[in-house]
């Protein structure tokens, strides 16, 4: 009989030899008995702890303790969430900050309602646990468009953190409207986060991020007008934000916009502040590229000035060793001295460009210098070939035969052109 008894007791506490069965302990009533020995006295709340699933015991503690509101909500999430039982520390967490969370709203005080909404949602970090984070983000909103003594600054932060979760997942209106909503909250206000930096000009920067990928897309699909209107608010909100580097770097993507499109004039406009901004900040890598991209939008009657433009492009980019800036500075200048017919200077700048070609990590650029400076090549030997043919005498046709022959490079002695850039000393080539 003992025996009995004893396999039956086994069975009613965790396996002391095996920690891996164990289960969390419970509190047992002590009962006294005629001899003087206590022995515990198992509950029927007891024994649950033990053989009813967490998620369970979790919901019938909120009930008992009258947190109906908290019951509701978390089993709402349960509905959804399979493997909540795979996470015994996530669901006392629930509990917990689910329970202060009505406590305090019942009191009226939303401030701590928010914190704890706000709480939950930065406990869940995991990316299987996102969709709880948004969640408790937008619980933690509502919570805040009930208090009253903060002029809104929470709502206004509820919202910056929903727009940042919409904008990582890439869902850019959901993030835009939250991000607007920012923007005319903060208006004329001060508010400031635990860094200092101004709740304004953080949404002016998340707007501009936002209006600046949307252009992104509806180039892709060809809806060039609406796409500039977006990058038109991108670069109103970057000047609004007090930043001038991303001013400047909106006024470089508003003005490959309008010069894509043919509107040069308008182009020049916003690369002009783009050169302006990065003179002012001594930013050669960003100047470098405003000249260049100024050179480019300069129309054919003003080449002279797109050299010049170039020529400070390829010096800043020699100078500070941006070897693709100044293939490109150099491909430019190429094509540029190739539609004056300067075949031989255009051969030089094709020739220096290929050479830069030859140590970057990209086929199809070499490429595209091969032929360049190919077609250079054999358009200054057509010239001077034209030449000799159009003199017609003796000694011209002797060159053109003896070149026939030997198919040299060019129809005299090796020919040396040097190109100076200023400031940067010269190039020479054979």
């Amino acid at each position: 009989m003992s025996s009995a008894v004893a396999r039956t007791s086994r069975t009613l506490f965790p396996d002391i030899y095996n920690p891996q069965k164990q289960r969390k302990t419970s509190k047992f009533i002590l009962e006294t008995k005629s001899d003087g020995e206590k022995s515990p006295v198992f509950t029927d709340h007891n024994i649950a702890q033990f053989r009813k699933p967490l998620r369970q015991n979790i919901c019938t503690r909120l009930l008992c303790a009258g947190f109906h509101r908290s019951f509701a909500q978390l089993f709402a999430l349960l509905q959804r969430w399979d493997e909540a039982e795979a996470h015994p520390h996530k669901l006392e967490k629930l509990q917990s900050f689910l329970a202060r969370a009505e406590t305090a709203e019942r009191a009226g005080q939303y401030v701590e309602v928010y914190d704890n909404h706000l709480s939950l949602a930065r406990f869940f970090t995991e990316p299987a646990d996102e969709w709880l984070k948004i969640h408790f983000f937008q619980l933690a909103l509502q919570s805040a468009r009930k208090i009253k003594i903060d002029s809104g600054k929470r709502e206004a932060e509820a919202n910056l953190h929903i727009g940042q979760i919409y904008l990582e997942k890439g869902q850019l209106e959901l993030a835009q409207e939250h991000y607007e909503v920012l923007y005319h909250m903060t208006l004329c206000r001060k508010w400031q986060d635990t860094s200092g930096h101004s709740h304004h000009s953080r949404s002016c920067e998340e707007l501009g991020r936002v209006y600046t990928l949307l252009a992104e897309g509806l180039l892709q699909k060809q809806d060039c007008e609406l796409a500039m209107k977006k990058l038109a608010k991108a670069y109103e909100m970057a000047k609004e934000s007090g930043d001038s580097g991303q001013e400047g770097k909106a006024a470089y993507r508003l003005g490959l916009a309008y010069q894509s499109i043919g509107d040069h004039t308008t182009a020049k406009q916003f690369f002009s502040v783009y050169k302006d901004i990065s003179t002012a900040r001594d930013d050669m890598d960003n100047l470098g590229r405003a000249y260049g991209a100024i050179a480019k939008s300069l129309d054919e009657g003003k080449q002279t000035e797109a050299v010049q433009y170039l020529e400070k492009f390829a010096e800043i980019s020699m100078s500070n060793k941006q070897d693709r800036n100044l293939e490109k500075a150099y491909t430019y200048l190429g094509s540029i001295l190739n539609s004056r017919m300067q075949y031989d200077e255009s051969y030089v700048y094709f020739k220096c460009a290929y050479e830069i070609a030859c140590n970057m990590a990209s086929v199809s650029r070499l490429q595209k210098a091969q032929v360049r400076v190919g077609t250079s090549c054999a358009l200054s030997m057509l010239q001077e070939y034209s030449k000799h043919i159009e003199i017609s005498r003796w000694h011209s046709i002797q060159k053109i035969i003896l070149w026939k022959e030997k198919r040299q490079d060019n129809f005299i002695e090796p020919m040396c052109v040097t190109v100076q850039l200023k400031n940067s000393g010269q190039i020479n080539f054979l």
